[in-house]
């Protein structure tokens, strides 16, 4: 994983840096990434000038949202193995964490400013290989214990999964998170054996998805 070559900071200046990411969580959320930095600023309860001694630039910002958001999703992953009594449950809540994974996708790969410099980013590449070799695991578990039908691959759940990760479009008195968590139903509730369902094809590995994506995991 690609270390933080910062010095460790002060209580005040984490407590800073902590409360800019968590204000410009929202605001990228509910706005996108090109919210105005002083916006983000007046929502964290900082001053401009802390923000940009923390966050140079825009982009520093939107990696950072990226980065600590991928943490999390690699971390509830990590518990959800450990904690869930099956491998199927685990998978599911891995599966619903999806809105912090959501925002770190649309910023560091959908958004056309940011992605080039994410995707050659090391711990954007390090927190996704870490995610999908855990979703590997979880996938062979659960059909292990047959509670996942057997004829789809990992990289079939990891494309199945990226689709849901983009913003839905939705009609008037629904809103896309709605949208993406019935779409997440349906998702889970075809993938849950027994199904009647024959798919077309080969189950597609993460291989096959992405030549080289789970290099040096």
């Amino acid at each position: 994983m690609a270390k933080d070559s910062a010095r460790p900071l002060r209580a005040d200046a984490r407590r800073n840096r902590d409360q800019i990411l968590a204000a410009a969580k929202r605001v990228f959320g509910a706005r996108g990434p090109d919210v105005p930095m002083e916006e983000i600023a007046r929502q964290a309860g900082v001053g401009i000038g802390t923000l940009y001694r923390r966050f140079p630039d825009r982009a520093s910002l939107v990696l950072a949202v990226a980065h600590d958001s991928f943490a999390k999703v690699l971390a509830e992953a990590r518990a959800a193995v450990t904690e869930e009594r099956s491998a199927w449950d685990a998978l599911v809540r891995v599966v619903r964490t999806s809105r912090e994974l959501q925002l770190s996708v649309h910023l560091t790969i959908l958004s056309p400013p940011v992605s080039p410099a994410a995707l050659a980013d090391p711990e954007v590449a390090w927190l996704q290989r870490e995610l999908l070799v855990l979703l590997d695991a979880l996938v062979l578990s659960a059909q292990r214990e047959g509670t996942l039908r057997p004829d789809v691959g990992s990289g079939d759940v990891a494309a199945l999964l990226s689709l849901l990760l983009r913003p839905l479009g939705a009609p008037p008195g629904i809103t896309s998170w709605q949208m993406s968590e019935r779409a997440m139903s349906l998702l889970l509730d075809s993938l849950r054996t027994p199904s009647n369902l024959t798919l077309p094809g080969e189950p597609m590995t993460l291989e096959d998805l992405n030549p080289g994506l789970t290099d040096g995991a």
